[in-house]
Parts: C-alpha cells; sequence; structure tokens
C-alpha cells in the first residue's frame, strides 16, 4: 500500500552549557533544530512555541535552572501606541522604508557594526566580520527580508532581518545609527513592524526574548499588548506606567 510522502523526521539537540550572555553567573543551554527549504509551516509553529531564528536552527532556551528567558510577541489586533510611543511616530514622518531582500552590503555592515561598538561593545557578536554578517543575514531557509530605513537625505539609519510567517513577522535582528538618541529608532522599527503587520493582516510581531533583569531587554515592556510565552501558552505582560 502507498502511503505517499512521508514527513522527515525532525531531531532536537541540547547545546552545551555556556555562560550566559545576560545574566551574570548563569549558564545557557538552548534546544535546536535545523530548518530545511520548504519549513515554513513548521518554523512558524516553532515560533508560536517560543522559538527563535538564528542562520538555519530554530532554538528556544532549555536551561535546567533558569526560566528568566520569556519569549515574547505584540497582539497586533488589540495593540494601541501609548502617548510616549505616539511620539515616537511623531519623531519619524521623515524617514522612507525599503523592504530589500536578504543581501549584505558594506553599508549595512558599516552601520550594523558601529551600532554593536555602541551598544554592545562586550558580547560576542561585537567582532564579527562581514563574512559573519553576510551569513547572519543570507543564510536562510525561510521567507526572509532585509527592512531598511533611511531619512530624507537618503542616509541609512536603521535596519530589521525580519522573517515572514503564516501569522507575523518575526524580528530576527535590528540595528541603528547609536548617535540619533533622540529618535528612539529602535522601538520605531517594531512600531512599523506592527503597521506592516496589520497591513497584511497578520496577527502577530515575535520580538525574541525578554529577561526582566536584563536592562538591555527591558525596552520591549514598553508596548502594550505585549505577550509572554509563559507555562506553555500566550498571556499578556503587564506593561510600566507611562
Amino acid at each position: 500500500m502507498n502511503l505517499g510522502p512521508q514527513p522527515r523526521m525532525r531531531q532536537f539537540f541540547a547545546t552545551v552549557p555556556v555562560p550566559c550572555p545576560y545574566l551574570s553567573s548563569h549558564r545557557e543551554q538552548k534546544l535546536v533544530v535545523e530548518l530545511g527549504d520548504g519549513d515554513a509551516e513548521l518554523y512558524a509553529e516553532l515560533s508560536r512555541a517560543g522559538f527563535r531564528r538564528s542562520h538555519r536552527l530554530a532554538y528556544r532556551p532549555a536551561c535546567r535552572e533558569c526560566t528568566a528567558c520569556v519569549p515574547v510577541r505584540i497582539d497586533c489586533g488589540v495593540f494601541v501606541p501609548t502617548r510616549s510611543l505616539r511620539r515616537v511616530i511623531r519623531q519619524n514622518r521623515d524617514l522612507h522604508t525599503r523592504i530589500r531582500p536578504p543581501l549584505a552590503t558594506p553599508e549595512h555592515y558599516e552601520l550594523f557594526s558601529r551600532y554593536l561598538r555602541s551598544r554592545h561593545g562586550t558580547s560576542d557578536m561585537a567582532g564579527m566580520t562581514y563574512r559573519d554578517y553576510r551569513a547572519m543575514v543570507e543564510d536562510t531557509p525561510v521567507e526572509t527580508k532585509l527592512v531598511e530605513f533611511r531619512d530624507a537625505g537618503g542616509a541609512l539609519v536603521g535596519a530589521c532581518l525580519t522573517d515572514w510567517l503564516t501569522d507575523g513577522l518575526s524580528a530576527v535582528y535590528s540595528f541603528f545609527e547609536p548617535g540619533q538618541p533622540k529618535r528612539s529608532l529602535g522601538t520605531y522599527i517594531i512600531l512599523w513592524l506592527i503597521e506592516a503587520a496589520r497591513a497584511q493582516q497578520l496577527s502577530s510581531v515575535y520580538l525574541g526574548y525578554w529577561i526582566e533583569r536584563s536592562d538591555t531587554m527591558d525596552y520591549k515592556r514598553r508596548f502594550p499588548a505585549l505577550e509572554g510565552f509563559v507555562n506553555s501558552r500566550w498571556q499578556t505582560l503587564q506593561p510600566p506606567p507611562e
């Protein structure tokens, strides 16, 4: 009896514990699975279960003694910007957005490197070469775009490597001009993704992980309608007061 093509078996692997980049004295371990071409729906299902993507791997924290990393996403259907978020939108009305294929360019790499030196100078990513950056951008088995933001003079001020999922957009990595703090470019990029998802009738914007005690991740709590994947289900996280 011919049962037709059978689904490929998936093997999940646990990485060896390494020092946590976010919480000192902690060790980090991940559960990973390889993605292949045509795995768009699998990747969407994994995202809904709290996984992220790096190159051709989907991963999720699997630390034995710590659950600080909380997968978060924004429910675009109920999101309403606060007064401070509306101010960020006004501050960036002059920016022009372009959605490009996931191809590395020296211009983008220069901004990426400048951002890392300013914001994450002691992280492992700070030493990424152009070859490393190119692999991060181009090595993807799913639908990925590079969204760029330019000012009125045409200068590149921000970019976001973004995966297009069946139910939403996933911000893989964003970087922006560190010399323009008044723009709050990191926040604005997320606001743009929310509107882009709404325009395509997508329900969510996935933002990776949030750690309560990590200053570098605390900005995610600014967004109303933020959901966390806690106890195997998505539930609303309360933002701090305005």
